[in-house]
């Protein structure tokens, strides 16, 4: 063998190793989670990392990190900044700057969180992913944990009236609107403290999904559950993505990684939370827990308390850009009929 074909073999086989080497590279997701890992988001996170990491052959792979970045409500941002690559957060810790995301989250949307999940995708990718609310963020998934309903300790709630005077624990956004409508009184207390004001008598009650029962071991403390069709309220959550770091993933793993987005993640995450209400339903039963099934008087009243909350959604996502927003609306509920 000459030198100089010794050196153009040696060349080409330098040139196959880096390549080798280059497409075996590996992409490490830093993932942050302001969850427990036994909770129901935290889990439905891994699973989907499993996925990806399968789905990629392990050319990205996620990496949970040992606390979270930032709280909730900076959690967006944090992930805009890069000081993690993957994370979900709430839209209504930030006021007024996802409006759009509040149609998921209306009065009466939907008894199951799957359900309610895949119609909301689908309107965001129709309606709103142009607009951009999410700006520096891949937006991987919007989903809602299930229908939110009232809980309380003393007393069964049959009409507009046995609310009045009642202190009920709730987070911001919707569920304050909510409360405030029908003439409760919200005391924004961390779910953390909540078997401490039940068992206190600080508050009367909560508002949540059935999960929320489950995960802060409540089921021996409430003594009613008022069960509204479709539930009083929901809460809006995205999964989402640094952009900058979507960008750096090769164009197959990001096609692969798609294909894992949008309506699949969103049936993931609402799925998983349709099972742990179902188990948390199951818990309260054995507990004795009584549920009162709001009757149509009841329904219509509420109904109608609420109803200039969905007026001015319509106004502010209007204003956002959303010229159609009535008829947004309307597709949204017309998906999740077809999907219930």
């Amino acid at each position: 063998m000459g030198a100089a074909n010794w050196r153009a073999g040696a060349a080409a086989i330098a040139f196959f190793m880096v390549a080798g080497a280059a497409s075996a590279q590996q992409t490490t997701l830093n993932v942050s989670s302001w969850m427990p890992t036994s909770h129901v988001l935290s889990q439905t996170v891994v699973k989907w990392c499993d996925q990806v990491a399968e789905a990629t052959a392990r050319r990205v792979v996620c990496k949970l990190l040992s606390k979270p970045v930032a709280p909730p409500p900076g959690t967006f941002d944090a992930v805009r900044e890069g000081l993690a690559d993957v994370s979900y957060s709430v839209h209504g810790y930030t006021p007024d700057r996802y409006t759009l995301s509040q149609i998921a989250e209306l009065p009466f949307s939907g008894d199951s969180a799957e359900a309610n999940s895949v119609a909301y995708q689908r309107i965001f990718d129709r309606h709103f992913a142009r607009i951009n609310e999410h700006r520096g963020l891949k937006v991987i998934a919007v989903f809602t944990h299930g229908p939110g309903q009232l809980y309380t300790t003393k007393k069964p709630v049959e009409s507009l009236a046995d609310l009045q005077g009642l202190k009920l624990r709730g987070d911001g956004g919707m569920v304050a609107n909510v409360g405030k409508a029908i003439g409760v009184s919200i005391v924004l207390k961390p779910s953390v403290e909540a078997q401490e004001s039940l068992s206190s008598g600080a508050i009367d009650g909560l508002f949540g999904p059935a999960e929320t029962i489950d995960s802060l071991r409540l089921e021996k403390l409430i003594r009613y559950r008022i069960v509204f069709p479709g539930g009083l309220y929901n809460t809006s959550f995205a999964f989402v993505m640094n952009q900058a770091t979507w960008e750096r993933i090769g164009t197959a793993d990001q096609a692969a990684i798609a294909r894992l987005s949008g309506e699949h993640a969103a049936r993931m995450f609402g799925r998983a939370w349709d099972d742990v209400d179902r188990r948390a339903l199951a818990a309260m039963q054995a507990n004795d827990v009584r549920a009162n099934f709001a009757d149509r008087a009841f329904v219509e009243a509420v109904r109608a308390r609420t109803a200039p909350i969905e007026l001015k959604w319509i106004a502010e996502a209007r204003a956002k850009g959303l010229e159609r927003a009535e008829q947004a609306l309307r597709e949204f509920r017309s998906e999740l009929s077809k999907l219930q």
